[in-house]
């Protein structure tokens, strides 16, 4: 197969909030797309992970979806957006509206395979329908998020299971599971909105977490257990160990939807099983749940097997980051890790990554 090879100053991998929100500062630092600036982008179109949503997930019910830097420039804000329309198409239309406004020259389908040294040279390897590419490059901008790499976690008797297991980047709609009994796993609000999704449709639902719920009565999330999940986050990066749940950290508000469920009896969640057997979930005592389907909402990790080869990935799990570059590799910047990882950290930190970048070009 051909390989074709271009040079480019920087490399953004992924088109998501992160890193349009960085690829907008570089511009206005001066990269242009083409030599200076190239972003990569998996998806078949705009709206990183939200055009994969599910169908059910409204404007109105997902967590508060920040603007980009200069979206008020196209007249657009998703403060103002249709609160009833599907997530997943506002995002895909702003977010494309902002890539053609700005000029930002997104390739996509681009399946970023490898980033690696060869020799002295850097170099980010893509796929796309006319095969494989290469682009030597000063400096890596990785914004590949987490909506790539669900977490499932193991349990004995999870491969004899015969019924069928879906994560949340898999599940698609309340009415493929009429009728069936279902098991949803996770205490974030992807698996509470699936238990009040799958009302009235599936046969039996039965909700499942490691840990009990925190419930925010104010409705938001708290500015200051915020602060904290954010803290966590970036102790852990700096440390190089994986990275912690925001939502343990913040809690999940108590929506005037959420209270209506709760009122009915709906969210009435139990602790975790202890293993699956071919036809269910079974808890110590031996009591049970028969399961046609498990849903896993458990979370993510960031999605960074691409940079394998650079050997970045420390003993205890995670990539050591601090003030947004690898600390191993100083040509490696990480947008929406860490203390970005959320919409609480990510929609400040473009600007700083990108002054880093041109720092990191300026001492090459």
């Amino acid at each position: 197969m051909t390989t074709t090879q271009t040079r480019a100053s920087v490399v953004v991998i992924g088109a998501g909030q992160a890193g349009l929100s960085v690829a907008y500062y570089l511009k206005r630092l001066g990269l242009e797309p083409g030599d200076g600036l190239v972003v990569l982008d998996r998806g078949p179109g705009a709206g990183g992970a939200w055009q994969h949503r599910w169908e059910a997930l409204r404007i109105g019910v997902a967590h508060r979806i920040n603007d980009l830097p200069g979206l008020d420039d196209l007249g657009l804000s998703f403060e103002t957006a249709d609160r009833q329309r599907p997530a997943r198409e506002v995002v895909a239309e702003y977010y494309e509206a902002y890539e053609k406004h700005f000029e930002l020259d997104v390739v996509r389908p681009a399946s970023v395979t490898q980033v690696f040294n060869r020799g002295i040279d850097l170099v980010v390897e893509y796929a796309d329908v006319d095969g494989l590419h290469e682009i030597v490059t000063d400096v890596v901008v990785n914004a590949t998020g987490t909506w790539g790499s669900p977490f499932v976690p193991w349990y004995g008797g999870l491969d004899a299971f015969e019924g069928e297991q879906i994560t949340t980047t898999t599940y698609r709609d309340a009415s493929d599971f009429e009728g069936k009994s279902v098991v949803v796993v996770g205490g974030g609000t992807s698996a509470i909105g699936f238990v009040m999704e799958l009302e009235n449709v599936a046969a039996t639902i039965t909700w499942v977490s490691r840990r009990p719920i925190e419930l925010r009565d104010d409705g938001e999330l708290n500015l200051e257990d915020s602060k904290r999940a954010v803290s966590a986050q970036d102790e852990a990066a700096r440390e190089g160990r994986a990275l912690p749940s925001v939502v343990s950290g913040t809690g999940v508000p108590r929506t005037r939807r959420i209270q209506s469920a709760i009122e009915r009896g709906l969210l009435e969640r139990k602790p975790m099983f202890d293993r699956v057997d071919a036809t269910g979930v079974v808890w110590p005592d031996g009591s049970r749940a028969d399961a046609d389907v498990i849903v896993w909402a458990t979370g993510f990790r960031p999605e960074l097997r691409h940079l394998a080869p650079l050997r970045l990935r420390e003993k205890e799990g995670g990539v050591t980051v601090g003030n947004a570059s690898s600390w191993k590799d100083p040509r490696i910047f990480f947008a929406g890790y860490g203390p970005q990882a959320s919409t609480i950290g990510a929609q400040r930190s473009g600007r700083t990554i990108a002054r880093q970048v041109m720092a990191q070009l300026n001492n090459l």
